[in-house]
């Protein structure tokens, strides 16, 4: 199933936040993550992807760092900040709230 792009953007801080609660991810590595979890649905491109990483770190939910490898180039890997992690618990009683409450106008309720 293909998403529409908007919806997609006023998830994307909040998959990329819930994925980083359980540890630090390069975007590479984040995105491969997502498809996952997504059973394969979530494909996340460079153009969505590292824009949403790059608002997220101005605004302070998330940091990054860079890693050497040993045989690969250097990593830039992202980690969630403690305001990332208190923000993550409010927006997601906020967004199962926001599901139940459509869910629920359509004709779904869980």
């Amino acid at each position: 199933m293909t998403f529409d792009r908007e919806l997609m953007k006023g998830s994307s801080s909040l998959i990329i936040m819930n994925i980083l609660k359980d540890g630090d991810m390069y975007g590479y590595q984040l995105s491969k993550e997502m498809e996952r979890k997504s059973d394969e649905q979530l494909a996340v491109k460079e153009g969505t992807l590292y824009p949403a990483l790059h608002k997220l770190e101005q605004k302070g939910y998330i940091q990054s760092y860079i890693k050497k490898q040993e045989k690969t180039p250097s990593r830039k890997y992202y980690t969630l900040t403690e305001e990332g992690r208190q923000l993550l618990k409010h927006k997601n009683k906020e967004w199962s709230a926001f599901a139940k409450m459509i869910n629920k106008m359509i004709g779904n309720e869980i």
